[in-house]
């Protein structure tokens, strides 16, 4: 096996992504550490051996399957840009990253979209799934064929998927119940508004809510959990059919909440606004896009918590990268990203 970036990153006694960064000439480092680094990759014989192993890829014409659903949000965008980096880096070395993206979320689609990334040749995959036993099919067939498939963003586990790359969903879950919690009055009733029933991260997102709010605070009751898909006008009806069974606009004592666990934040805070109880509603959703910043900076959101989208899709398809030109095996398991939280204070 030749030299990998850990084998230099544990010889110059830095982390893997310093390594990365020194020989790549990418984001700050030190120079006088960058220079040390190549040096020792140099006496390592890490650039000869991958500008050797770059020409075998190139001619072998490796190719990674990307899979993207829901890919119209403003979240996926910014994993779209953590994929579209990587594949620019992959490019450089040989390797083809493959990039199927689904508006929507879509079963059908996505299981037709998996199948053609297979039937193209690709040797790795990094898909966002959906809860679906042709997707878990399709996964197990590829793990059979020694061919890691990495999750991103929404989990599969009912797979032998290779491993997730992503954010603790439950604790992001908890930590918007604990977060409530904390601002809500006793009595008050709140709602959770979804994205799609069959996507592992909304679907822990809502239990991690739930079960520790039920925890937390017992008096807090629920309306339940209502489906948008993403959509901000579908997220506005579910909210203006809520709010008056939910709050009393007259009384100024009258608070519920509203926990945002997927896209759709434009819309409630439109059915809030319409409704005239801007204040009375409490107010957490997930996802740091500059749309939900803006309307937390107006002072109708607060607490957004993040998950580094940005990572969701850089780190997966490097990590295929990475499996193929080096020959690293993929860790198994879970790779959490950070729960951010912000307010209007810290964004």
């Amino acid at each position: 096996m030749g030299v990998t970036i850990q084998d230099i990153a544990s010889r110059a006694g830095v982390s893997r992504g310093t390594v990365d960064r020194a020989l790549n000439n990418r984001g700050r480092i030190n120079p006088e550490v960058a220079q040390r680094i190549r040096l020792i990759a140099e006496e390592m014989g890490y650039q000869t051996n991958r500008a050797a192993r770059a020409l075998s890829m190139a001619r072998q014409r490796k190719k990674i399957g990307v899979l993207v659903q829901a890919a119209g949000t403003p979240f996926m965008e910014n994993v779209l840009d953590g994929i579209r980096d990587a594949k620019k880096e992959s490019a450089q070395y040989g390797i083809s990253v493959c990039i199927r993206t689904i508006e929507t979320q879509d079963p059908d689609r996505a299981v037709q979209a998996f199948q053609e990334l297979m039937a193209e040749g690709c040797c790795a995959f990094a898909i966002m799934p959906v809860r679906d036993n042709r997707l878990t099919d399709l996964v197990n067939a590829c793990i059979e064929k020694n061919l890691p498939v990495i999750t991103f963003n929404s989990d599969l586990k009912n797979s032998g998927r290779t491993c997730f790359i992503g954010q603790n969903a439950v604790q992001s879950g908890r930590a918007a119940a604990g977060l409530m919690a904390d601002i809500l009055p006793g009595g008050s009733q709140i709602a959770v508004i979804s994205g799609f029933e069959q996507n592992d991260a909304h679907q822990n997102r809502e239990q991690g809510f739930l079960l520790e709010l039920e925890k937390l605070r017992p008096d807090i009751r629920s309306a339940g959990v209502f489906y948008a898909h993403d959509e901000d006008h579908a997220a506005c009806e579910i909210t203006k059919q809520l709010l008056p069974e939910m709050i009393d606009r007259e009384d100024p004592e009258s608070f519920c909440g509203i926990y945002v666990a997927a896209a759709g934040l434009a819309g409630v805070c439109q059915a809030i606004e319409d409704y005239g109880v801007r204040g009375h509603v409490k107010l957490i959703a997930n996802d740091l896009t500059e749309e939900n910043k803006y309307l937390m900076t107006e002072g109708q959101v607060h607490y957004l918590i993040g998950q580094n989208a940005y990572q969701q899709g850089y780190e997966p398809v490097m990590t295929l990268f990475f499996w193929i030109i080096d020959q690293r095996p993929v860790e198994p398991g879970e790779q959490y990203t950070d729960i951010q939280i912000r307010t209007r204070y810290n964004i």
